[in-house]
């Protein structure tokens, strides 16, 4: 049981979904198998029956390859199947007709024409509908119009009278169109996740591009300046302590200056781009979860009043939290709950995605703290001001993230932090 689990949940989410539309369509060669060609035996009798069956399994292994080729070519990864479509085309046209002739030649028998009958709409409805898969969508449709003609022409010639010939069409028709639908409707479905899953991909590439880019913005307008007029103020020093001038020593004491002055406008600059604000942290980690389909609920008190610092390292947990979330496991909630008790600030982030004890859990390698960056620098930043981190599974399929960090008499607010008993009653 873990084994196919931990598979399942090791795939993306355009990967299941792709998963789940190519064996829904793998179902109906096994139903025309089982349900169709299995059930005529008896009716057709061993000999007949065998026949029957033998056409039909042949018609569901063409199914069963042309769902698998069609959708790797809906896909991009092989080229469109064209020699298995017309396969399977002729296959389906061929079992049809077969099955109108064992109608009509066969055993004078009521379940015989009730079995023949089955086999023919089953065959006539999937056969289009699997094709569907590798067609553009504009020939879906056609293609099952085509068959539904062929079956009232075929009927007709057959002797067949024209009201029953057409009331025939019209049903492969309905059948045909409607598993076209799915088959056109599924492939637009499956690629349109794919496509989501790219843009949000490309989207955080952006963001981190962004980013960057605004680093080294601030970094060249902080230095950009300074350290031109150092290198001019540098170079006139040293023509002015060639020539023995006492100025030199003047200029020296303001290159020294601008460069004190520029390691300060240099830690000012990173330090605004480590800082993490809570509030906004807590608000980016419930936007992030419920993108990637993961409930995530926010409870207890807010984080007004609190020092900047606190906020600060906490905005760091929350980040480094929601990020293990979405790196390990497979959480399907996540619940942030925010309170002060005894003088202390309490965060806590629970989640539902341990696999199983010790492995694939969300941060489980981390829980010793012995492995992983993440975790092990949360604890040093948190250590700087007296709090502390614990990581581990809490049992029942959840992992639970908690950092405490002591507060000054006068930072604990009265009104905006509610206590831990009431957040977690």
């Amino acid at each position: 049981m873990r084994g196919p689990g931990r598979w399942w949940r090791r795939k993306s989410t355009p990967e299941k979904v792709e998963t789940y539309t190519r064996w829904s369509f793998h179902s109906f060669a096994v139903v025309e198998f089982f349900f169709v060609g299995v059930t005529a035996l008896t009716p057709l009798g061993v000999r007949l029956g065998g026949l029957v069956l033998l056409m039909v399994g042949v018609h569901a292994v063409v199914c069963f390859a042309t769902v698998s080729r069609a959708l790797d070519w809906t896909r991009g990864r092989r080229p469109q199947p064209v020699r298995l479509l017309w396969t399977l085309a002729a296959v389906t046209a061929g079992v049809a007709v077969a099955t109108i002739g064992i109608a009509e030649r066969g055993p004078d028998h009521e379940s015989v024409g009730t079995a023949a009958a089955a086999v023919f709409g089953v065959v006539l409805i999937f056969g289009p509908g699997i094709i569907a898969l590798g067609v553009r969508p504009r020939w879906a449709f056609g293609i099952a119009g085509a068959f539904a003609a062929g079956t009232c022409l075929v009927l007709l010639a057959l002797g067949a009278p024209a009201l029953a010939a057409i009331l025939t069409a019209v049903s492969v028709l309905s059948g045909g169109v409607f598993l076209a639908f799915a088959a056109v409707f599924s492939v637009w479905l499956l690629n349109a996740v794919y496509e989501i899953d790219e843009a949000r991909e490309n989207r955080a590439r952006l963001a981190v591009a962004e980013e960057r880019l605004r680093f080294g913005r601030d970094l060249h307008d902080v230095m950009g300046r300074n350290l031109a007029v150092i290198a001019l103020k540098s170079e006139l020093a040293v023509q002015l302590a060639e020539r023995g001038r006492p100025e030199a020593v003047a200029q020296m004491v303001e290159v020294q200056r601008l460069a004190r002055e520029s390691q300060r406008e240099v830690r000012e600059v990173v330090r605004g781009y480590r800082e993490a604000d809570l509030t906004s942290e807590l608000a980016g980690a419930q936007g992030v979860l419920a993108a990637a389909g993961i409930s995530c609920t926010v409870s207890g008190g807010t984080p007004v009043g609190l020092p900047a610092g606190v906020q600060s390292a906490l905005g760091w947990v929350v980040r480094e939290a929601a990020t293990n979330v979405l790196r390990h496991g497979d959480a399907q909630r996540c619940e942030v709950r925010l309170g002060v008790l005894e003088g202390r600030v309490v965060l806590t982030v629970e989640n539902d995605g341990v696999a199983e004890a010790g492995s694939g859990s969300s941060g489980s390698s981390s829980s010793s703290g012995s492995s992983g960056s993440g975790l092990a620098g949360l604890r040093e930043r948190l250590a700087e001001i007296d709090g502390r981190l614990e990581a581990g599974p809490a049992g029942k399929g959840l992992f639970r993230l908690t950092a405490e960090i002591p507060l000054p008499p006068v930072a604990v607010p009265a009104a905006a932090v509610r206590s831990v008993r009431e957040v977690t009653a």
